[in-house]
């Protein structure tokens, strides 16, 4: 994942360590150690994202802001 995408909202397709495959619509904090570190507005927390995971990434803007 670009450094590009630091500050962004973009929509993630993810896979887990049990290959579940999910979208996620994610606020990109920072990328350290092969992993994005972001807030999940699903899930509303932040959660770290292995990079190597990431399957897909599309910019959205915020679509929560008011």
């Amino acid at each position: 994942m670009p450094d590009k995408y630091i500050g962004q909202v973009i929509q993630i397709i993810y896979q887990d360590a049990k290959g579940i495959i999910t979208k996620r619509i994610i606020r990109v904090w920072k990328i350290v150690d092969g992993k994005a570190i972001a807030y999940d507005f699903d899930k509303k927390a932040r959660r770290p994202f292995r990079v190597d995971r990431i399957l897909a990434v599309r910019p959205v803007g915020n679509p929560y802001a008011s």
